[in-house]
């Protein structure tokens, strides 16, 4: 579990502070799966990951999960519902074991005088702003390659580390859909799939489907029609 000086919001506390800051919060253990609010839940609490994964989402009316984020320790988890006292928007659910320190909204008014515990309050609401714009521009604009190519090229190394029902969800596709999508980029010579381990092969035609928001039926039309007429170079 990180200490607290590890966390950037309060990185910037003297001794004095960070002392008295942990006897303020109260730290909750949690185990895989579990909830740690609801969606429309009320707190007078701040959340602060301190250990383990969580994922943020919301559920639509037919039950579907449509998953927001997902956050690792340490982490301030749906802080903007604190501060405005209201229901949480989403539900937080631990993706492993974990910790989650509770601190007073009574008690975080009295560090905000503090200007760098302030600052660090602002960059963390800001990054959530960036992050539901993220999910906005990907839900509403992209379409399901064009999910997975740009996963792909930002953060390639999940694809090693979670599975593919994980990725699915993070992507708010259905298992089925990931998998035929890996599928068509593994036959246009897009990816390799060796033992579970995903290697990017071209890049490029990652950028260009993420570009064009849609997949030709070849990506190397050249190579594929030389393998059409067997011709070998």
């Amino acid at each position: 579990m990180v200490e607290l000086y590890e966390i950037p919001m309060f990185s910037g506390l003297v001794e004095e502070h960070l002392k008295k800051l942990k006897n303020d919060i109260h730290v909750k253990h949690f185990s895989k799966d579990s909830i740690v609010f609801y969606e429309g839940d009320e707190s007078e609490y701040l959340y602060i990951l301190m250990e383990g994964d969580v994922k943020v989402y919301k559920t639509s009316p037919k039950g579907t999960q449509i998953q927001i984020n997902r956050f690792s320790a340490p982490s301030l988890i749906a802080e903007h519902a604190c501060f405005e006292q209201e229901s949480f928007p989403a539900t937080c659910e631990f993706v492993t074991d974990g910790a989650v320190g509770l601190l007073h909204i009574d008690k975080l008014y009295n560090y905000l005088n503090q200007a760098a515990f302030s600052l660090e309050l602002i960059k963390s609401l800001t990054s959530k702003v960036m992050l539901l714009s993220s999910l906005v521009h990907q839900e509403t604009i992209l379409s399901s390659e064009a999910k997975v190519a740009d996963l792909m090229v930002k953060k390639p190394s999940i694809f090693n580390r979670l599975k593919n029902n994980e990725i699915a969800s993070i992507l708010n596709l259905t298992p089925e859909t990931f998998s035929r999508i890996l599928t068509k980029f593994k036959k246009e010579g897009i990816i390799s799939v060796d033992n579970h381990k995903v290697t990017v092969l071209n890049k490029d035609a990652l950028y260009v489907i993420v570009d064009t928001n849609t997949m030709k039926d070849c990506t190397n039309c050249i190579a594929h029609f030389k393998e059409q007429i067997g011709y070998k170079s």
